[in-house]
Parts: structure tokens; sequence; C-alpha cells
């Protein structure tokens, strides 16, 4: 008998943790297009970044098995980490090992990694690698709602700039071909084309994609795929059906071999394989798929690949794990014709039967989903004894007492009513609504009827149907739906509030998916949808959520494990203000009045770093070690000449060619040992040369300047009159929380203060107590330009200047002001925290402030402040 994992470990956690851990040092290594471009999709160096935090961590996991990992197949990635090989060795600059105190803090992971044996992670191995197909296949796992076709938008665009920029490199796609399971979801894939790309692209980059992406929608089955042979930056959008590549079941007939000629194969393709030649639909899906063959460095995308639930997502996205599947044959066919660099799979449930599949690379379910508030809350209710229209009755008369009269961004809520046929909507369900809205003195125009037959639903229903969240619409009007099926992926209604079933369907998933159509999130401030079910319903969904998500129904009722909650915190007038030095420098570039000798140091400098390196272990069936061989000879290194490499230096400085000839030929190096380097390695040139000449001849002069500033510490929020936040209730403070008025006045320029730990919450206890104090503001938790006091920053490891918002500021008694942080004892030597503290110091410095740091230990073991009333 397999053995089966325990259903808590996931690789892809491991991942996680592994990036995480080492986010800035990884993120120094990535080409420079790359950090532009995740910088401008995080909210901690962008505060206005359009991607929700779920999103742009699932991109930072797509870049990071890109570009540091190197697209490997997830049993390679696997086999390293778990023998603790390369990247992921104890003796690696990455390890995380290096860093026990960081390690206690994730206890429960490493009590998982510690009881994982050598045979749970050889089962997992074979089973990953049983199932790997011929090129690397990634699941990304965000529940539905959270944006997975605006995520998927983002990686192509990714794709595509650093395919521009790196032609020759084989890890980027240089075309995308979007897979969508039916016609329904097809259409919601018209937002890769409608969506605006500065969302998430700088605009400067934006308009190079712009200028050079084609986008082929193939949503007609009459729709020739147009794309030019060996062409770059095509988008073709299609569901499966119209790409498979059908093939013949029978022999042709000698007329039909006969006009079966070289003409018809040059027009269609060869239609040997076809079922029928002469089948026009047939020739086109054909004729797509043999364009398909002639695009190099294809990106295969699967939206929704969930969209069969359950055991058959297994099926949809192996080829190797039982019945195939003619989308995994399409995609196994094409990788045989032309060069796949990936296949990647986005799905809201990489569930199987409770089991994570092995391929997932970025999970975030739907638990977090609802805790974090990027979805409605969810109040399913059941009913057991009663009949069809009493259970519609109850459902209507909640609903309407709840919904009734109210409005969202403009919308009104809706009910989605399910009925398991036709018949059962219009003669049994819409007559049983109209009584129920009568005797609630609710209009009955209120009713919309789409179950799919030209006899009931009209063009009209059809309109209205799609209009239900378009404000001022007629479509926003109705709010009772009844519907047959329409449960599925494709129908994105942020206004649905309520969905009734009371029939059980033939498909169990259909419950979940139609109560998860409820869910979408709408207004800044998180609300509740209701599910009526019936109790055979419930007991399904409760089923369902543990096969898909490892979660029940009681897990959506609960709002997390630790307790936490959601709190509005509005502010405090009047705000608070204090004058503050704001510290830069300027930066000013002039010619050397004597240029230096361009001293490179060549000859010592160590370059195998850029050497191209195979590992050879030489057995797999005996222990043999590790050796290593150089193979630069793979490399594609252009040839320099010196007036080449001249032309190309002064390209880049826009520096007089006789000017950079003079200075390598005077140079300590010699421009022969210069031209040996940069032959041997292109890439010494752009790291070494052109920087050495560069500061040779040019010196960068910086100067200090500082100017006073008023900083308002917290601002009324622009939209509404409360901030919201996430946390746990043990660490939250309130002004009302038995502080004396005294102490009151003094601080709380927020009538709620959130605390990240414990030992923070003990330092603004101290503080708020002690005689020395004058006032004291908890300013940490207003990271999102909410106030003034930021500090800007150096990051070392990711070689970006970020913000930093210091965790209290403190004005004591003798008038002098203290910038106080709270961090925890592993944290306080970290690079990145010195980098913070140096800039704080510095703005203190200038503002005669003084700049603090405690650690936690010493905030709970000690009386900071040595008085405490």
């Amino acid at each position: 008998m397999a053995t089966v994992l325990d259903s808590q470990f996931s690789f892809s956690d491991q991942l996680w943790y592994y990036y995480k851990t080492n986010r800035g040092k990884i993120r120094s290594r990535y080409n420079d297009l790359t950090r532009k471009f995740l910088t401008y999709n995080d909210r901690e160096d962008n505060p206005h970044a359009f991607l929700r935090p779920p999103q742009f961590e699932a991109l930072e996991m797509y870049v990071f098995i890109k570009e540091f990992m190197g697209n490997p197949q997830m049993y390679e990635m696997f086999d390293d980490w778990r023998n603790r090989r390369e990247k992921f060795s104890d003796a690696s600059y990455y390890s995380v090992e290096q860093n026990k105190q960081l390690r206690k803090i994730h206890a429960e992971q490493a009590r998982l990694l510690d009881e994982l044996t050598e045979l749970d992670t050889e089962t997992l191995f074979r089973q990953m690698k049983k199932y790997c197909e011929p090129y690397p296949n990634y699941i990304y796992a965000l529940t539905m709602g959270l944006g997975k076709t605006i995520l998927m938008a983002t990686c192509i665009f990714y794709e595509f700039l650093l395919a521009n920029k790196y032609p020759k490199d084989k890890r980027f796609c240089h075309n995308a071909l979007v897979f969508a399971p039916d016609k329904t979801v097809l259409q919601s894939l018209r937002e890769i084309v409608t969506f605006d790309k500065t969302k998430v692209v700088p605009p400067e980059y934006a308009q190079v994609l712009d200028a050079n992406i084609r986008v082929h929608f193939l949503d007609d089955t009459g729709t020739l795929l147009q794309t030019l042979d060996d062409s770059n930056f095509n988008i073709i959008i299609s569901n499966t059906q119209k790409i498979i590549l059908k093939k013949k079941h029978k022999e042709g007939t000698p007329a039909e071999q006969l006009f079966n000629s070289d003409l018809l194969s040059t027009l269609y393709g060869d239609t040997n394989n076809e079922e029928n030649p002469w089948d026009d639909a047939s020739l086109i899906e054909n004729q797509r798929f043999k364009k398909l063959c002639r695009l190099r460095q294809l990106g295969v995308y699967v939206d929704e690949a969930h969209h069969l639930f359950g055991a058959d997502l297994e099926k949809q996205i192996r080829s190797g794990g039982g019945k195939k599947t003619s989308l995994r044959d399409t995609i196994n066919i094409l990788a045989k014709s032309t060069s796949i660099v990936a296949c990647y799979n986005y799905t809201g449930t990489p569930y199987v039967n409770n089991q994570l599949l092995p391929e997932v690379v970025y999970a975030y379910g739907l638990r977090e989903s609802i805790w974090n508030g990027y979805l409605k809350d969810a109040d399913p209710k059941g009913f057991e004894a009663v009949k069809s229209e009493e259970f519609l009755k109850a459902a209507v008369m909640y609903f309407w007492e709840k919904y009734g009269g109210k409005t969202y961004e403009g919308l009104k809520p809706k009910l989605a009513i399910y009925a398991a046929k036709v018949e059962e909507a219009v003669s049994e369900v819409r007559p049983a609504i109209e009584r129920i809205l009568a005797e609630l003195n609710v209009p009955t125009d209120k009713i919309l009827v789409n179950v799919g037959d030209e006899k009931y639903t009209k063009d009209l229903d059809i309109k209205n149907f799609n209009d239900l969240d378009v404000i001022g619409s007629e479509g926003n009007e109705k709010q009772f739906i009844i519907l047959v099926e329409k449960g599925k992926e494709g129908w994105n209604c942020r206004s649905l509030f309520g969905v009734a079933m009371y029939r059980s369907p033939k498909s169990k998933t259909f419950v979940l998916q139609a109560t998860m159509r409820c869910l979408r999130q709408i207004t800044n401030e998180q609300q509740t949808a209701t599910v009526f079910l019936s109790h055979e319903n419930y007991e399904t969904l409760n089923s369902e959520l543990h096969k898909n998500f490892n979660m029940d129904i009681r897990d959506i009722k609960r709002k997390n494990p630790e307790s936490r909650h959601r709190y509005r915190v509005r502010v405090v007038p009047p705000p608070r203000k204090i004058m503050l030095k704001r510290v830069w420098h300027e930066y000013s570039l002039r010619d050397r009045e004597s240029p230096e000798r361009l001293n490179l140091n060549l000859k010592e400098t160590d370059l195998s770093k850029y050497a191209s390196i195979m590992y050879d272990r030489g057995s797999l069936g005996y222990e043999s070690s590790l050796k290593e061989h150089n193979i630069d000879f793979v490399q594609d290194n252009y040839q320099f000449s010196e007036l080449m490499l001249v032309a190309e230096i002064s390209r880049y400085l826009n520096i007089s060619c006789l000017t950079i000839s003079k200075v390598l030929r005077e140079s300590v190096d010699g421009i022969a040992t210069i031209l040996e380097c940069v032959n041997r390695y292109n890439a010494v040139l752009y790291d070494i040369v052109i920087p050495g000449v560069f500061n040779s001849l040019k010196e960068i002069v910086s100067e200090k300047r500082t100017e006073e500033k008023p900083v308002i510490l917290l601002r009324e929020p622009k939209d509404n009159d409360f901030y919201e936040f996430s946390a746990d209730e043990k660490l939250v403070l309130t002004k009302y929380q038995g502080f004396t008025p005294a102490q009151v006045e003094k601080s709380f320029h927020a009538d709620t203060y959130c605390f990240d730990s414990k030992p923070e919450r003990e330092c603004f206890l101290q503080y708020i107590r002690s005689s020395k104090v004058a006032e004291i503001y908890f300013t940490g938790m207003f990271t999102s330009n909410q106030g003034d006091l930021s500090i800007h920053y150096y990051d070392p490891e990711s070689g970006r200047v970020r913000q930093y918002y210091p965790d209290f500021l403190a004005k004591m008694q003798d008038g002098s002001y203290q910038l106080i942080e709270v961090k925890g004892d592993d944290k306080i030597d970290d690079v990145v925290v010195k980098a913070k503290s140096a800039a704080a110091e510095e703005i203190a410095a200038a503002s005669k402030f003084k700049y603090i740091m405690y650690a936690g230990s010493y905030v709970m073991n000690t009386n900071v402040l040595e008085e405490v009333q």
C-alpha cells in the first residue's frame, strides 16, 4: 500500500519559507528589469500597487522559480531540497539553517520537517517523477475571487518584457497560449485583452508591450489563427475544443486519399490524421494547431484548471495519472513539435481527496481569503424537515430582512435561487417566489429567470443578467435570480449576497461551485453573504470543502485560529503633528579634473561566477561523489575586437570613442587582457569594464541637505470614516480599556492600536504609564501612507530604496523626542534592520531626536524607563 504523506505537509510551503527567508538576497540577484517590475507591484515599495498581497506573492514565486531556480522540473527541485543540495545546501549562502532563531519562530514547520521520514520524501519524489511531463508543469492555486486572470496576465506581461530584453534566454516565453475549459470562462479571459497594463506594468514598459503584443481570440469555430510563423509576443486565447488535434479512426476512401493531396496539405496542414478531411471545422482546428507548432518559446497557461473540481483535476492537469485528457495530450503533442517553456496551471482547488497536489508551487486558500477579507464572509444555513416552498419562503424572507433596501457600491444585493431542471424553475420556483414577494410587498419584477431555454429566457433577460453589476441598469434592479446551473466559473457577480439550493444536484461539486459564486469581494469593508441549503446539500458542502480546500464549514464561520478579528480604527482629532527634518542626499556627476588610470585588476578577479558548470554524479544506482565540469563552450559569447569594444562602451556611456580608446590602452590591465576576459565572458564588460571606465573618468559628488517640515502622524481616510485592520484580540488596546483620562490625553491619535507582538504592547504600556513621558503614539501600524512619519532607507539585500515606519514616537517631559523600534532578538543584527536603524539615526540626529531600538526580550523583562506609575 502506498504511503500517504500528512496532508499538512506541502512542498510549496517549504519553497515559500525558503524564499521569504532569503527574499532580499534572492531579489538582489535578479535582472534590473525584473527588480523594477516587482518593485512596481510590491505594496511595501509602491503603496498604490494594484495586485493584492496573495497575487503578488504568487508573482514572486513565479519569478523565483524562473529566474532563481532556472525553470526546473518539480521533482528535481524537491530532490535538491530533501537532500539539502545546491541552493538548499546547509553550506549555501541562502541556507535557512544559518539563522537558528528564525527557525525557532517557525516551530510548527520545523516539527513537520522533523517528522518527515526518508520513506515519506521518497514516496513524494517518486510520485512527482511519475507524473512529470516533458516540460516543467506548475500549479498556482488562488481561490475563486482573488484574481487568477489578472495574475495570469501579469505573468505573461513579465515574460514578454524579459523575452524582449533577453531574446536568447530560454527561460522566458516569447508566446503565450491560454486555455479556458469552456466557453463561459473563455469570455471572462477577455480581461487579459482589455486590462489596463499600467496597473501592473510601469507605464514606460507598458508602451513597449502595447506596440508588440498581438492577441488572437478564438471564440468562433470559423476563425483561422492568423499568427506569423516564428513570430513573437502572440497571446492566443482559446478553449480546449478549438485547438485539440483530432485523430482519424478509419482509413480514408481511395477518392479521399486521391484528393488529400499536397495542395490540401499546404492549405490546411496534414489532413491524414483528421476524422473527416472534408469537415471544415476539423480543418480549421488542425490549421490552428499547425500554426501553434510554428511558434517558438511557447508558454501554456491553463485557466480554471479546477473546472471539474476534486479528482477530475488530477485527470485534467496530468497525462500519467489515469485517464488521459485531450487537453494534456494536445499540449504534449505541441511539445514534440515546438519548444514549450513550461505549463502554468491556475486553479482554485489544489487538493485531490484532501491531498495537496505536489505540482503546487503557491497556494492561497479559501479559508485564508475569508479570514483576511479578500472575499466576503459566509453564513451557511442548513434546513432539515422542510418542504420546497417552505425552504424558499425562509430563504427569501431572511434574505430580504437582512439585505432588502440596502446598496453596496451602488449595487443592490442579489439572491441566486437554483432549480434542478428548467420545468421546476418556471412552473414551481418562480410562482413560489412571486407569492412570497407579494406577501412581503416586494415588486415581482425583481425576479429574473435565466434557464438557458429561449422559450423562457429572452434576449432582454440575458442582457439584464449580464448587467447585474451595472449601476443604473435594469439588470441592477433584479434581485432574485432563478437559475439552472450557472454556478461554474465565468459568472462573476460581486453584488451576489446569497445562494439558495434545495434540490440536490447531480454533481456534488456543483454545491461548492454555486456557493462560492456569492463570495466575491464588494466594498472596502468585509461583507457577509448567506448560503441557504437543504440538510443534504449542507452536508455535501462540508464534504466538498474538506476534499477541495482541506477545511470544513466551521472554518468559514471562525475568523481564524489565532483569534484574529477585524477592527475599525478611527482617527482621534485633532491630527497630531510634529516638526521633523527631512534629510536627503543630492548627487551630481562631473568630470574628474585628473582622470585616474584605469585598473580593473582582472588577473586577480575571480571570474568563476560567470562559468557554466555541469554536475555529474555518474550513477543513480550507486552512491558516488558529485563531480563538476566546466562547460563554458555552451555559452554564446560575442567576440569583440578592440574597435567593437570601444564602440560598445562609447555607446553605453555616451562618451567619445577616442577617450574610451585612450583609457583602455593606458589601463593597468592592458587592452589585450581586457579583450581576453570580455570575450571569455561577455558579462564582464557590463559588470566590471564599463563601471570601471565610468569611475575613472567621472566622479559622483554627494551633498547632504535638510529641510524642516511638519509631519502628520495620521490622516483621515479618503473614502471612509475609518481604517480597517486585522489583529489578534490579545494585542489590541483601545483608549477605553482602563486608562486614566491623563493617560488617554497623552496618547491615542487613533482610537484603537493593533500591535504586532507582545513586546510592542508592553513597550507602549510602560511609556504611557511613565511620568517621564508627555506623549506616546503607536505609529508602526500605519504603513500604507496613512501618515507622514516614514523614513527612506537603502535595502542592501534588494538594492532598492524602501520606506520604514518606526513603531513609536514619544515626546518626553523635558521636551525631547524619541523614535522607538521594538525588534525580535533574532532580528537585531539583521543587515536590513541595521540599514533601517542607520537611516533613522540620521533623521533623528538632524532633528535632535533620539532613536532607540529595544530587543523584545529586554522590553518583556525590564522596566525600560526605570519608573512606572
